[in-house]
């Protein structure tokens, strides 16, 4: 079994975590499998997502089980006199950036959804890759990180251990496909026939790079 970490901070977006929380959350068990185990952890707790969604995390930050696969939604912006928040503020976030390193350190894979790509951006994790994020974030992507080569025509990118995904709903493709991968897509193709999901299974698989 892979334990599944999916950070989330306030502002997150909901369908950019919940979405892959339910992918790798019910894949297998409908043919009575648990692959997975999946969990959320925040800084601290509640979280407040989008549109004012209360949420318990399940571990913090710095006490929760080991991760093989992490995920890093996005969601978030500025205000109208320009303070960030979401996605943007965490990106600032000294304690998030130390722990997306340190997860990825000891991860077998590395996931980001919609601008959950500028965090792993900021935390240096992108360098040299190639990657894709929400379209009205690919300039802000690009900024942050001018040695990556950005794909916005992507609906997800697949370096080999570091993967990213254009925006909310694409994380749902994303997730699919490395269930694809690490199991097979037999199993993908059946968690998606189980959530009644009309997933895109060939997006992204011309993006893969090696590493």
């Amino acid at each position: 079994m892979r334990t599944v970490a999916i950070f989330i901070f306030n502002e997150v977006e909901v369908l950019d975590f919940a979405g892959p929380f339910e992918v790798f959350g019910v894949a297998g068990q409908y043919a009575g499998q648990r692959p997975f185990h999946v969990f959320t952890v925040a800084e601290r707790g509640p979280v407040y997502a989008r549109n004012g969604l209360a949420i318990q995390p399940t571990y913090l930050l710095n006490d929760h089980p080991p991760a093989d696969i992490i995920i890093v939604p996005g969601g978030g912006g500025h205000l109208s006199d320009g303070t960030p928040y979401g996605s943007r503020r965490e990106m600032a976030n000294p304690a998030v950036l130390n722990w997306v390193r340190r997860s990825a350190e000891t991860a077998e894979l590395v996931l980001s959804v919609c601008t959950g790509a500028l965090i792993l951006a900021k935390a240096g994790l992108l360098e040299g890759l190639s990657a894709t994020t929400h379209y009205r974030a690919l300039e802000s992507l690009q900024q942050l990180a001018p040695n990556t080569t950005i794909l916005p025509d992507e609906r997800y990118v697949d370096n080999g251990k570091v993967l990213t995904s254009a925006g909310v709903s694409a994380g749902i493709d994303l997730s699919l496909y490395v269930v694809g991968r690490l199991l097979g897509e037999e199993v993908a193709a059946g968690t998606a026939k189980y959530m009644q999901y009309d997933y895109w299974p060939t997006s992204g698989l011309s993006s893969r790079l090696a590493v």
